[in-house]
């Protein structure tokens, strides 16, 4: 057997370790640097590897920042979602949203925490952060219409309020509120009672 797949085999084994180890130290740095501190230099400082590998991997501090989300969102099991989704009874996708939400946000919320805190001081982050809401925003709203089409609430009229509602209250700002010095189930659990009165109301609020 010819020896090349097994040389090309390790040559990927090495670049995926690299990318692994300098997406945790842009996590680690993200948590423990000095504001204004995150950058390209820093991370490549941190993984101990030259700032090229860093670009070579990733192409762009927003391609870093890209490919840290993506993999919190592995970690903190947004996976999940795809079932939400396939649920057949309105309510319980509803249910299993907040729930994946609330498991993401409670998988590191220190991170999380910090990261919307820098996203003021870095454009880079703080688009990045952006994009990333508005998908869930996009989801908020398919759930919104199949309440709508299947339960007759919210009304039609109301979807827009109701898709911020539910954006709102399933945020990480809400979510690290209400979890508090408490367990993050137990914010799930409120943040899906407030859902459940608000948006199956006939009349929707004014």
């Amino acid at each position: 057997m010819s020896p090349r797949p097994y040389r090309l085999g390790q040559r990927q084994a090495a670049i995926d370790e690299t990318r692994a180890r300098v997406i945790a130290a842009a996590r680690e740095l993200l948590v423990s640097a000095d504001p204004g501190k995150f950058s390209i230099d820093a991370v490549a400082q941190h993984a101990d590897v030259s700032r090229a590998t860093v670009y070579y991997q990733f192409r762009s501090k927003a391609g870093l920042l890209e490919a840290l989300f993506d993999s919190l969102g592995a970690s903190g099991g947004m996976a999940g979602l795809a079932d939400a989704f396939r649920q057949d009874d309105p309510l319980a996708a509803l249910d299993e949203y907040i729930m994946v939400f609330g498991r993401f946000w409670g998988s590191d919320q220190v991170l999380h925490r910090r990261l919307r805190g820098l996203a003021a001081l870095d454009p880079d982050l703080g688009e990045a952060l952006r994009v990333r809401q508005e998908w869930r925003r996009r989801g908020a709203a398919t759930l919104i219409t199949r309440l709508t089409t299947e339960l007759g609430a919210p009304p039609a009229t109301r979807q827009r309020d109701a898709t911020d509602l539910l954006f709102t209250v399933t945020s990480f700002e809400t979510f690290d509120t209400l979890a508090g010095a408490g367990t993050p189930q137990a914010a799930v659990s409120l943040i899906q009672h407030l859902a459940h009165a608000a948006l199956t109301l006939p009349v929707f609020p004014e």
